[in-house]
């Protein structure tokens, strides 16, 4: 496998955890830092923790998978 796969890969599998993680969620979502810190991703550089996380949501958003309610700032599945 490629080093350009085994990222491909990797990313895919924290896409899906971020988004099954969303799924099993209550009605009131879950905040970046809340699912961060549940899959162990809420870190990063000094002063710029949760940014692995929120990329993810942000790719996740992108692919209109879920979206984020503006004034809670929770995080919820698009259902289709």
């Amino acid at each position: 496998m490629t080093l350009f796969a085994h990222a491909q890969q990797g990313m895919s599998h924290l896409k899906i955890a971020v988004y099954e993680l969303l799924n099993s969620a209550d009605k009131d979502g879950l905040k970046n830092v809340q699912i961060g810190r549940e899959l162990g991703i809420y870190c990063g550089h000094v002063g710029h923790e949760g940014h692995i996380s929120r990329t993810i949501l942000a790719m996740l958003e992108h692919d209109n998978l879920v979206t984020q309610d503006k004034k809670s700032k929770s995080w919820h599945v698009v259902h289709h």
